[in-house]
């Protein structure tokens, strides 16, 4: 026999090198691709809380009152998202906002007399928990 009739091939030690190249990258990848999905999500209940802003200044112009519920602003929020309400006057109101894809974290807004809600700390403005 030859040498040219050994067969071509990668050797164990080559596939196990790429093999771990590989889960070195996937390492480095997969925490970089959660907190960027974090922060879509996040990204997704500030805008909720934004356009409810805009929705509850449209209906004060209209009822010189701002609405207790989303159902009375017929207002749709995002997929995943958790919105509440728990203040509404003729001077004020306030709401918080999750996101299922981010168990823990939370946002809020608050405006006019309403009382201020955690994580919201200056009025009118959306501040979330993180991010």
């Amino acid at each position: 026999m030859n040498n040219d009739s050994k067969k071509a091939g990668f050797t164990l030690i080559e596939l196990l090198i790429v093999v771990v190249i590989i889960g070195i990258l996937a390492a480095i990848a997969i925490p970089k691709y959660s907190a960027t999905r974090e922060r879509a999500f996040i990204s997704t209940v500030k805008a909720d809380l934004k356009n409810l802003a805009v929705t509850q200044d449209m209906y004060y112009n209209d009822n010189y009152a701002y609405a207790p519920t989303l159902t009375a602003l017929n207002f749709v929020k995002s997929d995943g998202v958790t919105i509440t309400i728990p203040e509404a006057t003729n001077t004020g109101w306030s709401a918080t906002g999750a996101h299922a894809g981010v168990p823990g974290q939370s946002c809020a807004i608050y405006h006019g007399d309403a009382a201020q809600v955690a994580p919201a700390s200056v009025p009118s403005v959306v501040q979330c928990s993180r991010y």
